[in-house]
């Protein structure tokens, strides 16, 4: 200011009457709330958040006590009511870490409805991504009620709805509706309370985290509760029918789940239990019967990598071109033990004919079955899908019966007589084939309006094949240990010189014959799952696609058996022995121990006890370092 003596500029009396203090959420802890002062904290925690916008772990914990502290001194009025859902509806738009004050939130907007107190039947507040109705409801006029959100857009207040009725079906195009029983009125407080319902619609997922799950929510949120008063086990369902975020595909898994505010050590998390998951009937919605009151969502499977639409198409063509590929082989493998009378005299010979056949009819089913199904026909698609189911039964149960003589005949060498052996093998496939027909006739959960013929119910899938194939598969395997170390057993008593020689390449030739010839390539299915999916998808594809294509190399292209028969089929200059490569002697230490492999009449026993009947012909030969189990030399 101007001295008027002086006539020079000087300060003057500081006037602090315009400056308004600086205070921060951090200074709110100082701050002791009462019934006068409760509407000015939550007034001044408005305009701290349009300054702070993110807040600290300490800043929520201290915001959220406030708010806590209000509603414990204070009359909620409408008012009052909308101020505090205002904040929290701040709070879950930030990008705060919300999980360790969710529970806190969540009983800040219950205690917000229980306690406002209004002159109207019901009163509604609606904020962005948070809406709250409050009814109060006459006991002897109670119906039901229904709550829902008919539209709502990120960001924006929801619109809602309540009718005074129950509806037991879902309604379409709504994003959330919960619908309570007339059952509820048995949950309502004594005659001198008063009666309130309130549902909560919460527009936002960050609140709702579940560290310990690997699903995620796939919807919003909805709840409903009656005051004073903990609702479960009612006598009818309360049906709660959520919209997708993200439309379930085919194959996707969801549930109905809630939120229990004691899992994960208080810090709430989903929870199955009291909740049942509808049939979906859209891709769109899930429909839920819980039975009691909380806050409901659902939950959708993400531990499956999703296949991307060119994942897929890649995918069916390498199916298709390896099924392919696969039967033309295994034909050619078929018509060449076919042909060569003497290839097929002993039994490994017989029951790989029998493997070749039920992987040739399941490849062909399967590269005919999108054709089949494309007529439309339902009579049709059960039977296309019964003959592949039967293929399929058919091809692991031979690849089981494959490893019971692989075991028999390279580690039980002696004292085993298995009368009529390759009839009773034959019985067992056409007993466990034709069954498998039979129940697919009697039930009716096969497919016939999709694309693809198979069965659609998943009991009757994880019965009748994924157990089944899992038992041989688990067998398989432990015979093919089994026979691997007997083989090593078998080299370890020969000459050094000869061992290293040829044992390096015969082993990898045996351990490569025995994976596709026992179908040990398919446990590759169940790996099929998190992040290496599709690469463990495009592996299981090539190398089951192709298992007939493996079966002819390493069981028709590499034995010299066979190929001395093609020449001399087709050149006519050699003359083969008259005894397979299969029936051979073990040679153990430099010493021979004879393995007859003899065919006697059935009128006749045998009495020499170390001599089992396994073959046709009464032959040996060497038994080289390599199994000689369906392997070229």
């Amino acid at each position: 200011e101007l001295d008027g003596v002086t006539e020079k500029a000087k300060w003057g009396e500081p006037n602090l009457k315009a400056c308004k203090p600086v205070i921060t959420i951090s200074d709110l802890d100082n701050v002791t709330v009462t019934a006068n002062n409760s509407a000015d904290v939550v007034d001044m925690i408005e305009d701290l958040l349009g300054v702070e916008g993110d807040l600290s772990d300490s800043q929520l914990a201290t915001v959220v006590q406030k708010l806590d502290e209000v509603l414990g001194v204070s009359t909620v009025t409408p008012a009052l009511g909308e101020d505090i859902v205002s904040i929290i509806a701040d709070i879950l738009g930030s990008s705060s870490d919300l999980s360790a004050v969710a529970n806190n939130i969540l009983g800040i907007t219950g205690s917000v409805g229980d306690q406002m107190d209004f002159p109207e039947e019901s009163q509604n507040v609606t904020v962005p991504s948070l809406a709250l109705s409050m009814i109060n409801v006459d006991p002897g006029q109670f119906q039901g009620l229904t709550f829902g959100v008919s539209s709502f857009s990120t960001g924006l207040a929801p619109e809602i709805f309540v009718n005074q009725t129950f509806m037991s079906q879902p309604s379409d195009g709504r994003v959330v509706s919960i619908s309570l029983p007339h059952a509820l009125q048995n949950f309502f407080p004594e005659e001198n309370k008063k009666k309130r319902v309130q549902f909560h619609f919460y527009g936002i997922q960050e609140l709702f985290r579940d560290p310990k799950t690997n699903w995620t929510l796939n919807s919003y949120v909805v709840s409903a509760s009656v005051n004073n008063s903990n609702v479960s086990n009612l006598r009818n369902p309360v049906v709660v029918t959520l919209s997708h975020l993200k439309p379930k595909e085919k194959n996707d898994k969801v549930a109905c789940v809630h939120w229990d505010f004691q899992k994960n050590n208080g810090s709430g998390g989903w929870d199955s239990n009291g909740c049942e998951t509808l049939p979906s009937i859209t891709a769109y919605q899930t429909t839920c019967h819980c039975y009691h009151l909380t806050h409901f969502g659902v939950l959708l499977d993400v531990s499956r990598t999703p296949i991307s639409e060119a994942d897929q198409q890649t995918l069916m063509v390498i199916s298709y071109l390896g099924c392919g590929v696969s039967s033309i082989f295994l034909g050619i493998s078929l018509l060449t033990y076919m042909v060569f009378e003497k290839l097929r005299r002993d039994y490994p010979s017989k029951i790989l004919i029998n493997l070749t056949v039920a992987l040739l009819g399941l490849n062909l089913v399967f590269l005919l079955d999108s054709w089949l199904s494309s007529f439309g026909c339902y009579g049709l698609c059960i039977t296309t899908a019964a003959t592949l189911h039967y293929f399929l039964l058919a091809s692991f149960t031979w690849m089981g019966l494959e490893a019971v003589h692989m075991y028999f005949a390279l580690v039980k060498v002696f004292n085993v007589y298995i009368p009529s052996y390759i009839l009773n093998l034959v019985l067992a496939i056409e007993k466990d084939a034709y069954g498998s027909v039979l129940s697919e006739a009697s039930l009716d959960s096969l497919q016939g309006s999709e694309p693809f013929c198979w069965m659609q119910s998943n009991v009757f899938f994880y019965i009748t094949v994924m157990a089944f194939v899992l038992l041989v598969l688990v067998f398989n395997m432990v015979v093919f240990i089994v026979v691997l170390v007997q083989i090593r057993h078998m080299q370890t008593n020969k000459p050094t010189a000869t061992v290293n020689k040829r044992s390096a390449m015969y082993d990898l030739r045996a351990v490569a014959s025995f994976t596709f010839l026992l179908g040990l390539t398919w446990p590759i299915a169940f790996f099929t799952w998190g992040p290496a999916r599709v690469p463990m998808l495009y592996l299981f594809s090539v190398l089951n696609s192709l298992q007939g294509f493996f079966i002819f190399v390493f069981h028709c292209l590499m034995k010299e058996n066979v190929r001395k028969q093609w020449i001399h089929l087709c050149c006519g200059r050699f003359r083969l022995n008259d005894y397979s490569d299969w029936s051979r002697s073990v040679t153990v230490g430099g010493k021979t121990k004879q393995n007859q492999l003899v065919h006697r009449s059935p009128s006749v026993k045998s009495d020499n006890t170390s001599s089992r009947k396994i073959s046709d012909d009464s032959t040996t030969a060497s038994c080289s370092s390599a199994p000689p189990y369906h392997q070229g030399a």
